[in-house]
């Protein structure tokens, strides 16, 4: 009983102790709480960024593997391409210097032939002689035959004034005006006029001038021109009554030229012609009109000229006798035998090798 008694008595201590550490409790409890969500963030933020850096490094390492893998690539690439046009280049020149030496040797050969050219200028001057000759000689015939019209057509046209004038001839009583006595002997028309015979009086009337009727046409610079004739005067025509057109009209409108078709105007032969033109300009446009054949069983027997600026094996000849310039065969000849072989580049055989990070071959 006693005990119940001590206890009744501390129960409302009890309580009251109870609460306050309750209320103790439960602000301790928010702030343990508040302290283990802190912690716990912490940490979480902690494990997050561990990871997040553990990303970035994985994906610094892939990026850097990929990169490096793409910049060998490009290098490779970039090497082959290199490669490839030095080779180019190197094919490119030994090719135009192929193309120089034989339009060189083509041009000396076939254009600029120095013998052909030169056989040419002897036949063409043998002929410019000869023509020049014969033109001298026809110009000496025709200057004797302009001679010869000209003295026919003067004698001519004395005989036809001494017949014109036959009354001036002398007689027996009377001398003429051409036998004056004061000369020694008479003159040259005296003789014509006794030798002529006297015109009639038609052919004296139709001839108003004394050298009309007489002209040659022959000689040259003589002008010739046919008898005027004079126009009729134009017929009076009263215009017809009615709707008529004109007569010009309708004979320029009957007698038009014709028109051509298409088919008329086109030659049958123009896709031929055509194809011919263009053959033609593709023959010009060739460098060697010729096939190389010079070894074949048909051109066998065929002899092969000479080069103009070649060295002859018969010995130096003077200059101008045989060659276009002067040739000294010792100075050709160079210290080194001419390579027909090619040496490797070295450049050439490093490619398709594996690549160090200096760029060097390993």
């Amino acid at each position: 009983m006693a005990t119940m008694v001590k206890l009744q008595r501390k129960i409302n201590g009890i309580k009251e102790e109870s609460f306050n550490r309750n209320r103790v409790a439960e602000e301790n409890r928010r702030k343990e709480h508040k302290a283990a969500l802190l912690i716990q963030s912490w940490f979480r933020g902690c494990r997050v960024r561990a990871y997040l850096r553990h990303l970035q490094r994985k994906a610094t390492t892939i990026q850097k593997i990929w990169r490096g893998y793409l910049g060998r690539m490009y290098f490779r690439r970039m090497v082959k391409t290199a490669y490839f046009i030095m080779k180019m280049n190197f094919y490119n020149e030994m090719a135009v210097r192929i193309q120089k030496r034989w339009r060189a040797y083509y041009v000396r050969k076939y254009v600029h032939n120095y013998y052909a050219l030169k056989q040419y200028l002897e036949g063409l001057t043998m002929t410019n002689e000869i023509v020049r000759r014969e033109l001298e000689e026809f110009a000496v015939i025709k200057s004797r035959e302009r001679e010869k019209t000209a003295l026919e057509s003067g004698e001519r046209k004395k005989d036809y004034l001494a017949r014109k004038m036959h009354y001036l001839v002398s007689t027996e009583q009377i001398a003429g005006v051409f036998n004056s006595p004061y000369k020694l002997f008479p003159d040259e028309m005296e003789f014509r006029l006794r030798g002529a015979k006297p015109l009639s009086p038609k052919a004296s009337r139709s001839r108003k001038h004394g050298t009309e009727g007489i002209v040659e046409t022959s000689a040259p610079g003589t002008p010739f021109t046919l008898p005027q004739i004079e126009h009729l005067p134009p017929i009076p025509k009263k215009k017809q009554q009615g709707p008529f057109r004109d007569p010009t009209e309708v004979l320029l409108q009957r007698y038009k030229p014709l028109e051509p078709t298409l088919r008329v105007a086109t030659s049958i032969m123009s896709v031929e012609e055509a194809r011919e033109e263009l053959k033609r300009k593709e023959w010009g446009s060739q460098v060697n009109d010729e096939l190389f054949h010079h070894f074949s069983n048909a051109n066998k027997s065929r002899r092969h000229e000479l080069m103009l600026h070649t060295s002859s094996k018969f010995g130096h000849v003077d200059y101008g006798t045989k060659h276009f310039r002067e040739e000294n065969p010792e100075k050709l000849k160079g210290k080194k035998d001419f390579k027909r072989v090619f040496t490797t580049v070295q450049v050439f055989d490093k490619f398709g090798k594996m690549y160090s990070s200096a760029g060097k071959a390993v």
